[in-house]
């Protein structure tokens, strides 16, 4: 009989988390790393790096959290190159960091335009590349970008970020050919209606409105077939089956956990 358990098991491999100070990222990181991997967690969020990583080896499990802006190439780089120095190797990297953005077409400002873009689409370019760094001569790893459902679901105030999200699911799309023959698995999961702090992008002040943000997760909760909003650990198990053995033939396909959300029938 197949042995299941191993097809789901990181044992002995290294990963790279960006955006792993809270919501999907630390989620993440705390599943991968409960499947035997060694991580890497990056974030702008230094303490929470930190945290992310302090909690995983409080529990047994292997980390080490670093500041990483994953604006810069550099940050990106050294990410990965503490996973080789402290770990041995790369696997998988999960490029989770992004941040959100809700404002007309008319009302979108070149400072909008650039940091948005640097952050949700730039980051996630920096970690692939960064990534087959190591993964091209070893002939092996498994990429996985994070884009969002909002690319089957234009809505208003959502072209800037739907923008990026969108180009972060076609470049994945075009490395998983290129990068295919080398061994190395590229896949896009696009999560629903996530609760976590990725919110307080809707608030002026950066501070997610109790009330108000409990409106919005209601009507997303009925707007979901499933009846129910999921969580940052649903997200981080699809990450976790594409990182592993179990997923070796899944490639270049967006993976939708939203619980039917996105509704291209």
């Amino acid at each position: 009989m197949l042995d299941i358990p191993s097809q789901f098991s990181l044992e002995g491999r290294v990963a790279v988390v960006t955006g792993g100070a809270s919501g999907i990222g630390a989620a993440t990181a705390e599943v991968l790393a409960s499947a035997g991997a060694a991580v890497v967690v990056g974030d702008i969020d230094a303490a929470g790096a930190e945290q992310t990583a302090g909690k995983i080896t409080a529990d047994g499990g292997r980390a080490v959290g670093l500041r990483a802006d994953t604006t810069s190439r550099a940050d990106v780089d050294a990410l990965v190159d503490r996973a080789v120095a402290e770990f041995g190797q790369l696997d998988g990297i999960a490029n989770v960091a992004g941040i959100g953005h809700a404002k007309p077409v008319a009302e979108i400002t070149d400072p909008d335009f650039d940091r948005v873009m640097a952050v949700n689409l730039k980051g996630v370019l920096y970690g692939c590349q960064a990534a087959l760094r190591v993964m091209i001569p070893q002939h092996s790893g498994s990429i996985v970008n994070v884009a969002s459902t909002v690319i089957d679901t234009p809505a208003p105030n959502q072209a800037l970020y739907g923008m990026t999200k969108s180009a972060v699911a076609f470049l994945s799309r075009v490395l998983a050919a290129e990068a295919g023959p080398y061994g190395i698995r590229v896949n896009v999961v696009a999560p629903g209606s996530t609760p976590t702090n990725f919110a307080s992008y809707r608030y002026p002040d950066g501070r997610i409105d109790p009330e108000r943000e409990a409106a919005v997760q209601e009507a997303m909760r009925q707007f979901t077939p499933l009846g129910f909003l999921g969580e940052a650990v649903d997200q981080a198990m699809m990450i976790l089956f594409l990182m592993s053995p179990a997923a070796r033939w899944a490639s270049g396909t967006i993976w939708r956990v939203n619980g039917a959300q996105s509704r291209p029938w």
